[in-house]
Formats: structure tokens, C-alpha cells, sequence
């Protein structure tokens, strides 16, 4: 048996590389093809160091050249990473702070905030040390969820200047404008002063040193996000999201935001939230009430990680509710759920600090009353 050079190319032809919209031959991804009898070498030049991209595309190429070539065909990918040099971060750093991830929903009411939380207090378990900044502006929960609702940020002097230190809880540093207003009280504010806020939140405040800082974002895609964005260098995004179709559109929107062009924030993964109901006099049952492993299928589809799931239980709500999130439940099953998904989180990020440079912070200009996104 000779494989054919030409037959080759023809069917890697049919291949495009995640995040191209050409094919592998077309883009130049294929830098050569030697054949040997029954054995052929592919040399691919790709532009994204990330793992699953490079792993995908080794595995199409295999199996591509079996299936329209020759089942016996021995296949080799040899595969070069030509990553862009690592930009220079523009806008503001926070000094002492290592990674900031940010952890969204295209869809309210999937319990991000919960997610968050419970990902917080888990990672302080762990040793790390963790800070979350609530940019849920017009719904604040995060000061009820750690049971400082009535708490104030102090005043503290940091090298002759005025800095709000955050409220401390669990071993978790929070600031949140709910710390500014009243229960009662909705937060009617334009854009504009919305961000003047978060920066004050972000820059105006002793944070320290931090492993983690977590950013607890509105739902959906909107100003609030973009103002984070910009002001922040973020290491990563998060998605939440329950596996019905309603809420796992909005989810789609939401990583397709972070992987825009002119954004390009590193999506570390979805997390499915309410995954299924086990009742507690049945623990061995699982019902699948909004729909089976929707999440799962959708970071499958968008090539990105799945970072697990988490069951819809009573007890999870009442400690939100109560200040005193349920990954603090030593030795039950929460617990140990809520650390294997911060592991996989720590995981992610790890991959993604040791294959991607730093993100850039992106610069956003008005024009003609519309919101531009600009490197």
C-alpha cells in the first residue's frame, strides 16, 4: 500500500481548526505532508497553544486520513505552536492580586451567585487566599450569602492614602455595593455611574494579596460586563448555567462574549448548576427536572471544559439564605461536589497561566451612542 500526497491534503481539506474559518490546507495549518508506504507524517503549525484545540486537531487529522484515505493508514501529528508574543496589559493592574476570574450566566436565576460563594469559600478551605467583588449591581447577594449584610467596609490608611478594606468572612474578602445601600433600596443608576462604582469597589480598596479574586457578574452580556473587562486583566471566565434550553442559549451567548475577537477572555469552562433533584428520603434517585446534561453537551459543542455539576438540594438554598454557604458542610457529599469543581477551576486556570499570555484589558470608546470594543 502507497498513500497518495495529493489524496491527502484533498481530505484534510475537509478539516478546520477550532477558531479559523478556513480549512487546515487553506489557513496553512498544514505545513508539510511526507507519506512512507502505509505511514504518513502531518506537520501542523497551529495558532492557539490550548491543549483541547491541539488535541482535537490531532484527532480529526487521524481520522479524517483513515476514513478518506485508508483505514490502515499509520497516521503521526506533529503538531508546533506559533502563540502570539505576550501582550503588554493595558488598563489597570490591582497589585498583590494573582488571578482574577470572573464567573457569569447568559440567564438569571441559574445561581451563579451561589456558585460563586460556595467556589469561594472552598478555594479559602483549600489555603488559598480568596477575594470576591460583587458586580451584580442592580441585585447584590453576595453580603447575604456570607452573612455580612450588615457589615460596612472600614476606612484604612495605605501608604497616605484613604482605602476601603473589605469585609471579612470565612476566610473571604467581599466588597459589594450592597454594602451601600438599603435592603430596600433599588439601585437605579445609568451605565455610567455603575462603573464609576465598580472601579471605586476595585481600585479604591485594600484587597492585599490574593491567590484568587472572584468577580460575580450581573446576568446576560452587557455594560457592567464590559466595564469589568475593561478595567480588569481577567485570567478567566466562568459560565454557569441549568441544563434547559432556554437557560443554555443565553450560556451560549454568554462564552461566545468572553471569546470574542476583541475581547478574547480565556473561558475556563461551564459549570451545569441544578444538574438534577435526589430527594433526601431517596438518595440514590437522581431526577433530571430541567433536562439531562444540557451543560455537559454545550461546553462539548463549544470545545470548551466542563467543569462539573451540581444538584438541585434544599440544603444549598437555606444555607445561601442563611449566610453560610453548603461547601462549608464538612463530610457531606456538597462538600465533596464543591471541591472537585474548584479543583477542576484551580486546574484551568493552571493550564491556562502555563499555555496563554496574560489577557489584555480591553479599551471601550462611545461612538455615535453606540458601545465600541477596541484592543
Amino acid at each position: 500500500m502507497k498513500l497518495d500526497k495529493q489524496q491527502i491534503l484533498s481530505a484534510l481539506e475537509t478539516i478546520t481548526v477550532s477558531g479559523e474559518g478556513k480549512n487546515m490546507v487553506e489557513s496553512g495549518a498544514v505545513q508539510n505532508v511526507i507519506t512512507f508506504a502505509d505511514e504518513v507524517i502531518v506537520d501542523l503549525s497551529l495558532s492557539t497553544p490550548a491543549m483541547h484545540i491541539k488535541k482535537r486537531a490531532e484527532s480529526d487529522v487521524v481520522k479524517t486520513i483513515q476514513e478518506k484515505v485508508h483505514p490502515d493508514a499509520k497516521v503521526k501529528v506533529n503538531i508546533k505552536v506559533n502563540a502570539p508574543e505576550k501582550p503588554q496589559i493595558k488598563g489597570k493592574n490591582i497589585p498583590g492580586i494573582h488571578n482574577i476570574v470572573a464567573v457569569a450566566s447568559g440567564k438569571g436565576g441559574v445561581g451563579k451567585s451561589t456558585i460563586t460563594a460556595n467556589i469561594a469559600v472552598t478555594l479559602a478551605k483549600m489555603g488559598f487566599k480568596v477575594g470576591v467583588l460583587d458586580a451584580d449591581i442592580y441585585g447584590p447577594s453576595i453580603p447575604i450569602m456570607f452573612d455580612v449584610a450588615q457589615e460596612r467596609p472600614l476606612s484604612v490608611n495605605v501608604n497616605g492614602k484613604s482605602k476601603m478594606k473589605p469585609v471579612e468572612n470565612y476566610g473571604v474578602k467581599v466588597l459589594s455595593i450592597g454594602f451601600f445601600t438599603q435592603p430596600n433600596q433599588a439601585v437605579i443608576w445609568r451605565g455610567p455611574m455603575a462603573s464609576k462604582a465598580l472601579n471605586q469597589l476595585i481600585f479604591d480598596a485594600d484587597w492585599g494579596e490574593l491567590d484568587f479574586m472572584l468577580v460575580d457578574l450581573p446576568p446576560g452580556t452587557g455594560d457592567i460586563h464590559l466595564s469589568i473587562m475593561q478595567s480588569l486583566p481577567l485570567t478567566g471566565a466562568v459560565v454557569v448555567s441549568t441544563p434547559q434550553n432556554v437557560a443554555l442559549a443565553d450560556a451560549r451567548k454568554g462564552v461566545a462574549m468572553f471569546q470574542q475577537e476583541s475581547i478574547n477572555v480565556p473561558v475556563l469552562g461551564i459549570v451545569e448548576n441544578m444538574a438534577y433533584f435526589t430527594p433526601e428520603e431517596l438518595p440514590d434517585n437522581k431526577y433530571y427536572i430541567f433536562g439531562k446534561e444540557g451543560a455537559k453537551n454545550l461546553a462539548e459543542d463549544l470545545e470548551v471544559p466542563f467543569l462539573g455539576e451540581m444538584p438541585l438540594v434544599q440544603s444549598i438554598r437555606e444555607s445561601g439564605d442563611v449566610g453560610r454557604p453548603a461547601a462549608m458542610q464538612n463530610g457531606t457529599l456538597l462538600e465533596k461536589a464543591f471541591e472537585t469543581l474548584t479543583r477542576n477551576i484551580v486546574q484551568e486556570t493552571v493550564n491556562r497561566n502555563e499555555n496563554l499570555p496574560p489577557t489584555q484589558a480591553i479599551q471601550i470608546t462611545t461612538m455615535a451612542g453606540c458601545s465600541a470594543v477596541k484592543k
